[in-house]
């Protein structure tokens, strides 16, 4: 896989979340922040160092700015961004805390995303000089317009040679349009070269039974022939998938997650070592910086092994900072995937 643009697509929203892990009711100010899972990929690959352009749409206003300022900092490319509709998408992040639950309420119906439609998008000129094209089902989710564009987007991408990549990201309170995922997503996903979810995800979209991942700490060892067997099943049912990741997470508190990893490919399954994150600052994005971790390793070094141990590490080090956005080089996360997790100050 060559070391060209990626370019992913998807809504970004504007994030609420009250400071100091305060419920919503009981704070009088929110912070505010900007973030989205295809977003979040796209900062994470421009943090590598790749070229990395995002597309989206957004209003035409002062907040809509301020997001596209948020992400230019990150060296993220926005030459093809559509401008429509009349709001940003918007969420509120009440923090988890101990075993308090996190909560997140949405409000993006009727966002600018929303309302695009195929043909707003000249997908021949936007993926022009790129290698890669990244996807999620939330894209799918948001209306059956935007379900149709990602359709328009893949069979583009494809026609054009690049890598398709796809993330489950099963929403179940996006689905509201007549549509159920799986009826929505596996057609999609037939066009993709590689494939990202949970095990969740994958239960809920393709009817998969996956073994359970128990990690209490880093010594556990997933159950190996159990996920090759999923790989194959995947690979069998996708015959164009060259790759199928699974994101591996373990929820002992709030505060307290295991995480971990798979990666199928060329008929041979790939483990990596688990990672006990006992101070969970903010676990939102975690999955995204998981995603462009192994896009970043097998764009560089297309070494499979090398791009799961990589995109671990970059998971893992996003749970230590606040918002959506992993903000950590790819010569960090390297030293984490291959050297000590002992959090050692560094002189």
């Amino acid at each position: 896989m060559e070391n060209r643009k990626t370019v992913s697509f998807g809504e970004i929203m504007l994030r609420l979340t009250p400071p100091d892990r305060l419920r919503l009711n009981q704070s009088p100010a929110l912070a505010m922040s900007f973030g989205g899972s295809e977003a979040n990929v796209a900062v994470s690959l421009a943090n590598f160092g790749l070229r990395s352009e995002f597309i989206t749409c957004l209003p035409d206003n002062r907040i809509a700015e301020a997001c596209l300022d948020d992400i230019r900092r990150y060296g993220v490319e926005l030459s093809h961004v559509v401008r429509a509709g009349k709001r940003l998408g918007l969420y509120y992040m009440e923090e988890a805390a101990a075993m308090r639950t996190a909560h997140v309420v949405y409000d993006r119906e009727g966002s600018s995303f929303s309302t695009l439609r195929p043909g707003m998008i000249d997908w021949q000129e936007a993926l022009r000089g790129a290698g890669w094209f990244h996807w999620s089902g939330i894209s799918a989710a948001v209306s059956a317009s935007t379900a149709a564009v990602c359709a328009e987007a893949v069979e583009a991408a494809r026609q054009m040679g690049l890598t398709v990549s796809c993330d489950l990201n099963y929403r179940k309170n996006l689905w509201n349009y007549g549509k159920q995922p799986q009826e929505v997503l596996p057609p999609l996903m037939e066009a993709c070269d590689v494939m990202f979810g949970t095990d969740d995800e994958y239960e809920k979209i393709l009817g998969l039974t996956l073994p359970r991942f128990e990690a209490r700490d880093a010594t556990y060892r997933p159950d190996a022939k159990g996920y090759e067997a999923i790989g194959r099943a995947i690979a069998a049912r996708f015959p164009r998938c060259r790759a199928s990741v699974i994101g591996l997470r373990n929820v002992l508190s709030a505060n307290h997650h295991t995480i971990s990893g798979t990666l199928f490919t060329e008929g041979r399954l790939f483990t990596t070592r688990v990672y006990d994150v006992d101070c969970v600052v903010d676990c939102v994005g975690v999955g995204d910086a998981f995603v462009g971790g192994i896009i970043y390793g097998l764009s560089v070094h297309p070494d499979a092994q090398h791009a799961l141990d990589f995109g671990a590490a970059a998971c893992a080090l996003k749970n230590t900072v606040s918002g959506d956005y992993n903000q950590f080089s790819a010569r960090e996360v390297e030293e984490l995937a291959t050297g000590s997790v002992s959090g050692r100050i560094a002189r």
